[in-house]
């Protein structure tokens, strides 16, 4: 005699696999939202990792901004102190040469000319004074020309005794310091005679 399954077995399969595939999705929804809590955590560690490292950068640049600062004005004050070395030995070198273009310009007046005023700027020396007739000037100008230490005289402006009412006559000339350069001879080279083959 065959049996017959008189319960409710599609209700109860239905059932089951209703159950079955709840499980599942609650299942997959934890899982999923287990996956997007790790993965916000690693993003958020990445995320401070590169921060630090960013201020890391941040305090390391600075520091490099302060050394470099720190290494201009070094710099700024090494050129500073070599421009004044400069100066100082310049000083030390044109010292004997002042002394000696002072000598010069005594040495140069003729007798009946004196000087009332001598500026220098440079090179360049401005020098005014009176004398008993221009000829006493043109002569001061030859002694300018013939000295070692100074030359380059040039009359700027000339008054007649007539006219100065001090019965002397009124000159300004512009004249140049020069450094005189000791030239030193140099020895020819004797050029070497080419030994003509004999033809045998």
């Amino acid at each position: 005699m065959a049996h017959i399954n008189l319960l409710p077995w599609r209700e109860t399969l239905r059932k089951k696999r209703q159950r079955d595939f709840g499980i599942s999705a609650l299942a997959a929804v934890l899982f999923m939202g287990a996956a997007a809590v790790g993965v916000h955590f690693y993003i958020d560690g990445m995320v401070g990792s590169q921060l630090k490292r960013n201020s890391y950068l941040k305090k390391e640049i600075a520091a490099m901004d302060r050394k470099i600062k720190e290494i201009r004005a070094l710099e700024k004050t090494k050129a500073q102190l070599l421009a004044r070395m400069n100066v100082i030995q310049t000083l030390q070198i044109s010292r004997p040469e002042v002394v000696h273009m002072m000598d010069e310009i005594v040495m140069t007046i003729p007798e009946g000319l004196y000087l009332t005023a001598l500026n220098q700027k440079g090179s360049k020396l401005a020098l005014s004074g009176r004398a008993q007739s221009n000829a006493r000037v043109s002569a001061y100008m030859r002694n300018i020309e013939d000295s070692k230490w100074i030359g380059n005289p040039l009359l700027q402006v000339i008054s007649n005794k007539s006219k100065t009412g001090t019965g002397m006559s009124h000159f300004t000339l512009n004249a140049k310091q020069i450094s005189p350069i000791a030239k030193v001879a140099q020895p020819k080279k004797k050029k070497k005679k080419k030994k003509k083959k004999k033809k045998r």
